[in-house]
């Protein structure tokens, strides 16, 4: 297919907010390319034309071919691009998402590296999940044992409703299969919920590698803010969907999270849940900025002149 010289790269108040654009896309076994301002998407059964802007977050899966031309439209769209192995039960690696300031990012930095503040914020973590109880009381241990219980209950209550057997969480990263129908579909929904979070949080300027109860790894704070929402979306189906004895349950499952996704403004809530977290400030500042000792910041492209001591 002969690529187009597209469209030019868009500036960023004309691209859509975070919060207005659709969740993720799962691709395998196709040619993805670009026309214009929209991503093609090519397999034997013909092309598919998807609008770049609309897009959160691609998953590519086995067999996936992008060329250069679509990288660039998806690099200036702001689309977080996350490649995984087969069934969505691998990660690789991702490409950036479109960040205009580092407002956010400087926050979560404070937050993370600050003991005090670091426990206040997986506080609000923890009391999230227990919004009819006040925990404020509890140690930090006692915090986890009591979301240990809570998840535990969770899993017992889903597998007597829907009449599955369940041993616990059992899976292994290297053999999608060897787990049980009700493992493999928590696996495939909460890959999913993994991308969601990755591309909401460096959509704002965060990074997914500083968590607060996660630590050490490049999606800490993807896990952390996953965790939130686990027991209300992909727990409940995952168990709903290995009850029915579905075939191709990975794929179902993925088709399901999204239109869950959509339904529950996930992504918006996301977008709240992260500013409520970090405790950001609700102006801005300009995109780029100088340091200054005396007043934190000075304004970036001007010239300034040196000043004697006696000035």
């Amino acid at each position: 297919m002969h690529e187009q010289n597209g469209m030019e790269k868009p500036v960023l108040q004309e691209l859509p907010t975070i919060r207005d654009r659709m969740t993720f896309l799962y691709l395998e076994h196709c040619r993805i390319s670009r026309e214009d301002g929209a991503v093609t998407v090519r397999d034997m059964e013909g092309t598919v034309y998807i609008p770049a802007a609309a897009i959160t977050v691609l998953l590519l899966g086995p067999g996936t071919e992008i060329s250069h031309r679509a990288m660039e439209l998806i690099g200036d769209t702001g689309i977080s691009t996350v490649w995984i192995g087969e069934r969505g039960v691998r990660y690789y690696a991702h490409g950036r998402a479109l960040n205009a300031h580092t407002n956010l990012l400087e926050k979560q930095a404070k937050l993370v590296s600050n003991t005090r503040l670091h426990l206040e914020v997986v506080r609000k973590m923890y009391a999230m999940r227990f919004a009819d109880e006040d925990v404020s009381h509890l140690t930090l241990q006692q915090l986890r044992g009591r979301e240990g219980a809570r998840m535990r209950k969770i899993y017992r209550e889903q597998a007597k409703m829907h009449r599955v057997e369940w041993h616990g969480r059992e899976y292994d990263p290297e053999d999608f299969f060897s787990a049980n129908p009700v493992n493999q579909a928590l696996s495939a929904g909460n890959v999913c919920l993994y991308g969601l979070a990755v591309s909401v949080i460096t959509a704002l300027g965060c990074t997914p590698g500083l968590g607060f109860i996660h630590v050490g790894h490049e999606f800490s704070f993807a896990y952390d803010i996953a965790d939130l929402y686990k027991a209300e979306i992909t727990i409940p189906l995952a168990f709903e969907l290995a009850e029915q004895e579905i075939p191709d349950l990975p794929n179902v499952v993925r088709r399901r999270v999204r239109d869950i996704f959509l339904k529950t403004h996930l992504l918006e809530r996301m977008v709240r849940d992260i500013k409520y977290l970090l405790d950001a400030p609700e102006e801005t500042l300009p995109d780029l900025m100088l340091w200054d000792n005396q007043h934190q910041f000075a304004a970036y492209g001007k010239s300034y002149q040196e000043k004697s001591d006696s000035s």
